[in-house]
């Protein structure tokens, strides 16, 4: 596949039809050993960049040490990047070229399958940050052997997440790719042990850089929303209202009326908003205007990080949150109680997948199979009230395979089950009730 080829619309929503990229036989790693710098001589690396200072101060150090190297962006439909083509006039004082891999209908892709299998993470949160890294190493893995590296270089920090995330990706889908993590690099931690540090590098070698104002937290974004943790945050007696969104408003500043939004589901995916059939890319655009105008949704999670510690993060996704809504109440009206629970296993493997950096694995890819079968039958539009960060079920309809029957549950007089039937379940539940009262079995205190 070229860096100008995508793969097929349903790549990201259906991974378990497609097989990994082929490997030659040869290959076959037995580990993955830390690469330092001087293991790249002779080697093409490329960088993954997003025009900040670290990326200038990796990019300009590798070409000052005789590294051939390429720089690598994608293109998420980041909401906090005005223009995506700003990344490569950032980089180009670093004397560097920077390709910009167009990634936005994969990411819109990759949003709805996890609204499909409504796989959100420790602390109920849209898991935005893994979910994007699927489909980056993805996307620019293939780009990068387009253009002849044998390396992937990632600025990564080695106490978090992405580290593993980076390079797991590379070795499943590439294991012929090196990896190369410069803040894992000893050399490079010793030269750059901070932003200042790394400022004075530049400006040694002709490029201008400022620390600039401290920042009271780090944010990472996509087309599925943002995240944003460390600095401040890190203290848990910090509010998360020192947030400022960047996809809409806390709820406060929504306005004061309710807004009322349809969404057509099939198959448990959302096709049209307000009855407008939309493409992925532009359903997931339209829902986040919608829900960021109306405060939905910010998450303070304490989640568990792969690596065993504990991360506080803050995060926004109000499309997710609106259609991952509206597709859980079809799923309420026509899945049966053990195909729900069969779901929330399946969701909770495929969460759990994306945010280790699993998302490509047999296990994972299983799990979306079963969610696609038990979606088969979500079908219906689910109108919904939208007011300051709250979302509330108005209606469901035009849904044949509705397991709901008013008549059946009905507390009044009605032509559903008769109630005088549920006389001979009672009854043969209580033999066995019964029989481990008698037998000691039960502990009522």
């Amino acid at each position: 596949m070229t860096a100008t080829q995508k793969p097929p619309e349903s790549f990201y929503r259906y991974p378990y039809r497609y097989p990994y990229r082929s490997t030659p036989s040869s290959i076959t790693p037995l580990c993955c050993p830390t690469m330092l710098l001087n293991d790249l001589a002779n080697k093409k690396v490329g960088i993954c960049v997003s025009g900040g200072l670290d990326s200038k101060t990796v990019a300009t150090r590798l070409r000052e040490a005789g590294v051939d190297v390429l720089c690598f962006t994608a293109d998420l439909a980041q909401p906090d990047e005005k223009d995506i083509s700003d990344v490569v006039v950032k980089m180009a004082p670093t004397g560097t070229e920077t390709i910009v891999v167009d990634l936005k209908n994969e990411m819109a892709e990759m949003c709805f399958a996890v609204l499909k299998a409504q796989a959100t993470y420790d602390g109920g949160y849209w898991n935005t940050t893994g979910m994007a890294r699927a489909v980056t190493v993805k996307g620019l893995l293939d780009a990068m052997q387009d253009k002849g590296c044998s390396v992937l270089s990632h600025g990564a920090t080695g106490r978090g997440n992405d580290q593993l995330r980076f390079e797991r990706y590379t070795n499943v889908l590439s294991p012929e790719m090196s990896v190369y993590a410069p803040w894992r690099d000893p050399e490079l931690l010793e030269e750059f042990p901070g932003r200042s540090e790394m400022v004075a590098y530049l400006r040694k070698q002709g490029i201008e850089a400022d620390v600039g104002p401290k920042k009271r937290y780090s944010t990472d974004a996509n087309l599925a929303g943002l995240s944003h943790e460390a600095e401040d945050l890190e203290s848990l007696e910090t509010p998360c209202t020192i947030v400022e969104p960047l996809m809409g408003v806390w709820p406060q500043e929504a306005p004061d009326k309710v807004e009322s939004v349809s969404v057509r589901i099939e198959k448990g995916y959302p096709v049209a908003i307000n009855g407008r059939a939309m493409g992925p890319l532009e359903l997931m655009l339209e829902a986040n205007a919608i829900g960021g105008r109306n405060g939905v949704w910010m998450r303070n999670a304490l989640e568990n990080r792969i690596i065993g510690t504990k991360s506080r993060g803050v995060y926004e996704a109000p499309g997710m949150e609106l259609l991952g809504f509206c597709i859980s109440q079809v799923y309420q009206a026509t899945m049966s109680r053990r195909c729900t629970g069969l779901f929330r296993l399946s969701s909770r493997m495929v969460s759990d997948h994306i945010y280790d950096g699993r998302y490509f694995d047999p296990a994972c890819r299983a799990a979306l199979a079963a969610i696609g079968e038990l979606a088969e039958p979500a079908t219906g539009t689910v109108q919904v009230g939208l007011y300051k960060g709250n979302l509330f079920f108005e209606s469901l309809t035009d849904c044949p395979a509705s397991l709901y029957n008013p008549a059946d549950s009905s507390m009044e007089a009605s032509d559903g089950l008769n109630p005088t039937s549920s006389q001979g379940y009672i009854e043969v539940q209580a033999v066995e009730a019964i029989a481990m009262a008698k037998a000691g079995q039960i502990k009522g205190e």
